[in-house]
Order: C-alpha cells, then sequence, then structure tokens
C-alpha cells in the first residue's frame, strides 16, 4: 500500500507507482510471453525499416536505371519483408492478447477473492453497480492500458527507432532537421494525459452509479409499474446517461486534442523535407532513390509516432481503473479472522451473549447491554416490536457483525477466536428476505451443503414441504428459477430456502420468520417439519407472530437492544407484563381479520 509521499499534489499516486504495483502484481508473471512479443515487435520494426531501405535501390537501380535483372530479387525481397512482417505482427497480436486477457482473468478472481472476505457492513456501504463496475470497467481499462503501454514501448517505438535509423543513414542532416520537430509536442501531450486521467476517473465513477440504478430499476420493476414511476425513473437514468454522455464527448475531446498538434508537426516536417531535400537531389547532392527512401521512412514513422504520443493518454485512462481497483483491494474487511483461529468442532450449540454493545455505523444503538443465554438443544424465542434488536442478535452469532463491547460465545468459546469456516459450517440461517441464485431448484437446495447427493436434496424438499410443488414446474428439480427466484411464488422460495437450510443440518439454526410467506397449510407441514429438524439442536426463532413460539422452551422479549422479560408463555403470559400486551394486542389484530374472512366465504 503506498504511501502519502508517492502522491501527486492532487491527491492521485503518481504513474510511476501505479505502473510499478501493476508491474509487480499484474505484469511481471507472464514477463516470458511479453518477452516473445517483443522479439515478435523487433521483426515487424526491422521489416517496416527494411522496407523503406529497399526504396533506394527500387528507384534507383529499377526505374532510373532500368535494370531489369534486379526487378525478380528486389520483388522478392520485397514480398519476403512483408510477409515476415504479417506472421510477426500476428504473433505479436496473439501473445499480447493472451497477456491482456489474462490479466483481466487473474485481477478478476483476486478482486472476488478479496471482496468474498470483506463484511457484510462493506456491501451496504457500496452499491453493487460500483462493484460491478470494478470488475468490468476498470479492470478493462487497465488490459486496454497495458497492452497499449507494451505495444507502443514495443512495436511503436522500435518501429520508430528503426525508421530513424534509416532516415539517419540515407541523410543525417535531414533526419535532423525533421525529427527536432516532434519534441515540440511533448508537453501538451503530457497535459493531455493528465486531464484524460481525470476525466477517465469520473466517467467510471458514473458508469458504476448507472450500473447501481438499473440494477435497482429492473429488479423493483414491479414496484416501479404498481406506483406509475416510469417517467420518474426515465429521468433518474436520463439524468445519469447524460453526465456520461457529456464525459465521454469531453474524453474524445481531449484525447483528439493531439492529432491536431500531430498533423501539424507532420505537415512542418515534410514540407521541411520535400524543400530541402528537394533541392539537395536537384543540386547532385544525393540521389532520388536515397531521398525517396528518407520520404517513405519518415512517412511510415509517422504512425507510430503519433500512436506513441497518444500513449500517454491511453495510460492515463488505464491507471484510472487501475488507481480505484487498488483502492479497493487495498480496503481491508473490518472483521477477520485471527492468525490463531481455532477449529470449532464438536457443536453442543450453548450461546451465551455477555453484556453486549452494538451500534451500526449511522451510530444509533441497536443492542444495549443485552445479555441472554440460548441452553443447547433449546428451542429459543425472540419476540418484540420491529427495530427491537431482534435481527441484529441473530447476526452477531455467525459473525456477520462484530459487538462493539461484550462477547458472543458458543460452547464457552468466542466467536471471535474461531475459524470462519468452522462457525459458519455449524451454522444454518433461514432469513425473511430470501436469496436464491438464477440456477436450478436443485442447485438452490444444494447450496446447502456441497456434494450432497440426490436422494439427500429430495429429503430436504420433502421435509420443507417443497417436493410437491417442485415436481409441478415446468423441469422438476431442474427448472430454473430466475433471478432472485422470480419464477416462483413467495411460499415456494420460502419453502426452498428452508430445505436448503435442511440440507446443511447444522447444529445451530437461526430463524428469522423463516414461515412468513407460507400458506396455513404449508406453514403446518413445515412446522412439523422444523420441529423434527429442531430435535436436539439449538434453535434461535425470530417471529413477529405470537403464535408460532408459543411452544417455545424460552422466549425473550426484546426492546430498544435490552430484554425486557424472559421464560416461557405461560409464564410470561402470567406476569402480565409487555409479553402479555403483545400477545393481547395481536390476538385483538388477528380477530377482526379472521371474522371477515369467515363473514366474505359466508
Amino acid at each position: 500500500m503506498s504511501t502519502t509521499t508517492d502522491k501527486t499534489p492532487e491527491g492521485h499516486e503518481s504513474t510511476y507507482v501505479l505502473m510499478l504495483r501493476l508491474w509487480h502484481e499484474s505484469i511481471r508473471p507472464y514477463f516470458g510471453w511479453i518477452l516473445l512479443a517483443v522479439l515478435c515487435m523487433g521483426c515487424m520494426a526491422a521489416a517496416t525499416a527494411f522496407s523503406a531501405w529497399l526504396m533506394e535501390p527500387v528507384v534507383n537501380e529499377v526505374f532510373i536505371a532500368e535494370n531489369r535483372n534486379l526487378l525478380w530479387p528486389l520483388g522478392g525481397a520485397v514480398f519476403l519483408t512483408f510477409l515476415i512482417k504479417g506472421l510477426a505482427n500476428y504473433g505479436q497480436s496473439v501473445l499480447m492478447s493472451f497477456v491482456g486477457f489474462r490479466i483481466i482473468a487473474d485481477n478478476q478472481n483476486r478482486l472476488f477473492a478479496h471482496l468474498a472476505r470483506m463484511d457484510i457492513a462493506f456491501f451496504h456501504n457500496n452499491s453493487t453497480g460500483k462493484l460491478i463496475s470494478r470488475f468490468t470497467v476498470d479492470i478493462n481499462q487497465m488490459r486496454v492500458a497495458v497492452s497499449n503501454v507494451l505495444t507502443g514501448f514495443g512495436k511503436d517505438l522500435l518501429s520508430l527507432v528503426g525508421l530513424v535509423s534509416v532516415m539517419f543513414l540515407k541523410d543525417w542532416q535531414l533526419a535532423a532537421i525533421s525529427i527536432f520537430i516532434f519534441p515540440l509536442a511533448a508537453v501538451p501531450v503530457l497535459r493531455i494525459g493528465r486531464r484524460m486521467r481525470k476525466v477517465t476517473a469520473n466517467t467510471q465513477e458514473e458508469m458504476g452509479l448507472l450500473t447501481t440504478f438499473l440494477e435497482q430499476t429492473f429488479q423493483g420493476i414491479r414496484v416501479v409499474k404498481a406506483y406509475g414511476m416510469e417517467g420518474y425513473e426515465k429521468s433518474r437514468i436520463g439524468g445519469i446517461v447524460e453526465r456520461i454522455f457529456k464525459l465521454t464527448l469531453k474524453s474524445a475531446r481531449t484525447r483528439a486534442v493531439s492529432s491536431p498538434i500531430m498533423e501539424t508537426l507532420g505537415g512542418v516536417a515534410v514540407c521541411v523535407v520535400i524543400i530541402y531535400g528537394g533541392n539537395r537531389v536537384i543540386d547532385g547532392a544525393t540521389t532520388s532513390g536515397a531521398f525517396f527512401s528518407f520520404i517513405m521512412a519518415l512517412l511510415l514513422a509517422y504512425e507510430p509516432m503519433k500512436r506513441l504520443a497518444n500513449l500517454n493518454a491511453s495510460l492515463q485512462e488505464g491507471l484510472a481503473g487501475a488507481q480505484r481497483l487498488f483502492a479497493l483491494m487495498d480496503t481491508e474487511p473490518a472483521i477477520f479472522e485471527k492468525p490463531d483461529a481455532t477449529e470449532l468442532t464438536a457443536v453442543k450449540g450453548d450461546i451465551h451473549l455477555d453484556n453486549v454493545y452494538f451500534s451500526y455505523s449511522h451510530g444509533k444503538p441497536a443492542l444495549n447491554g443485552i445479555s441472554l443465554e440460548v441452553p443447547a438443544g433449546k428451542r429459543v424465542a425472540l419476540v418484540g416490536a420491529s427495530g427491537a434488536g431482534k435481527t441484529t442478535i441473530l447476526n452477531l452469532i455467525p459473525r456477520f457483525y462484530d459487538v462493539n463491547e461484550g462477547n458472543v460465545v458458543i460452547d464457552g468459546i468466542n466467536v471471535r477466536d474461531v475459524t470462519f469456516a468452522s462457525l459458519f459450517a455449524n451454522v444454518a440461517l433461514v432469513s425473511q428476505e430470501i436469496t436464491l441464485f438464477d440456477d436450478t431448484v436443485r442447485a438452490n437446495i444444494a447450496y446447502g451443503r456441497a456434494g450432497a447427493s440426490e436422494e439427500d436434496i429430495i429429503k430436504a424438499a420433502r421435509n420443507a414441504a417443497a417436493h410437491d410443488f417442485i415436481l409441478d414446474l415446468s423441469d422438476g428439480y431442474d427448472t430454473m428459477v430466475g433471478e432472485q427466484g422470480v419464477r416462483l411464488s413467495g411460499g415456494q422460495r420460502q419453502r426452498l430456502a428452508i430445505a436448503r437450510a435442511m440440507l446443511k443440518n447444522a447444529p445451530v439454526l437461526l430463524l428469522d420468520e423463516a414461515t412468513s410467506a407460507l400458506d396455513t397449510e404449508s406453514e403446518r407441514q413445515v412446522q412439523v417439519a422444523l420441529t423434527k429438524l429442531m430435535a436436539g439442536r439449538t434453535t434461535l426463532v425470530i417471529a413477529h407472530r405470537l403464535s408460532t413460539v408459543t411452544s417455545a422452551d424460552l422466549i425473550y422479549v426484546i426492546d430498544r437492544g435490552r430484554v425486557m422479560e424472559q421464560g416461557s408463555h405461560q409464564e410470561l403470559i402470567s406476569q402480565d407484563g409487555a409479553y402479555q400486551r403483545l400477545y393481547n394486542l395481536q390476538f385483538a389484530e388477528d380477530a377482526p381479520a379472521e371474522d371477515a374472512v369467515r363473514t366474505a366465504d359466508v
């Protein structure tokens, strides 16, 4: 990670530092391939320079001296030169493509591996679109920069050196006059490069924002249409698209500035060569062949010189992406595994929260010194109003978040002292926020346990009351569920999530409104299955419908991050406290609804 001394006055890492890091992390592993590509580029440069050098004997011996004997040798030499150039160009192009695309793949793998280590809070604070933009736009910009730089310093620079050598061999005075003009372009070209990095960074930021908004709009299209917000979303997306248009146009204008500079300087150089060189030919100081060979070398040198002039702009575009990528790669997770972390084995499932304080990033306390116990093998319920801190308690057990103060302990071991893999292996979660992947039903259930057999998958589906509806789907267990299970009903999605947890068969179960989306019959079936699954296992349940937790061994009433009451259902009802008020309020709310249903049925 670079220090502040490695930064430019504007706060951006210097080109040298970024290039050095690119070399060490992305380019150096493929140095052998790059060396082969450079050898091919050297052959191209030599062939290009030789084709210019051949102009002198062609003009002098064939067109002026009319030497018929040299027609075939010179024609053959020209053909062989272009054949070598073509093959070398193919070789360097394939090799550089391999290196470029390998860099994309390597960095995408590195970035995903790094992001997989990040904590939940990181993903809450960084939009999905911006993270995807790093995978696509930024890494691709890096590849273009690397390819352009290596090709520029290989093919173009070597070609330029070869052609300039031919020019000096033919007429060193004329070469010195014509080449002297081009260094004048250095200052404006460097300024263009600095502007390109800034414009590119802003463009990439807006592209990430666009990806985020598009994802949100497409995922929430039902809400958009239901509330007639198409016009609003069109305006919002249109604003971002317009900003991207202006930035990309500014980038194109900035890059295009180098063209008139190089064209003008090229025109000056050719003009000087024609006037000065023409006089030397007329005066007999040089031959027509030597002059035409010089002109051809100059004209051939013009294109690689133009590409080299644009090289800094391309480089700065890529470094803008590299800078954003490296900033993300340098971000360390707030929750990490200790180097000496131990394995959590033979888990009984005795869970303790000891004087736990926790607040999210906005600073408002979610838990205020809460202490509670979940005895091994028991079913414990958390009840209370929304925002009381119930889901936060669940999130602390598998270390989705870390406590600010206090301890979360499983079987006497602090969860911060065990490996992530062993902790996750012993905890299964079913949340009211259902996550299904755009894959088959079978794959979504099998996500609970890698390598599960077909028999185990079907058994889990049966226990979750999902097997029958799965068989009714178009392709059964091979049916694609769509993004977030969009092709299934809410109840069907929930049952697949429960089947996944059943397949995992972990000793600790965390159920956050696990049956909230089920109809009465399906809920009854799942409750029976959950009762079987919870036997001998530690289960922590969050439920807003108190009727689903009346059989719990222990109930905690949570309010404003504290335990207000605890006990069994009967004990809490008899206390005439917060639980009884919640129960009576919910019963009073449910009764009119049930009466309304009965009336409608009549």
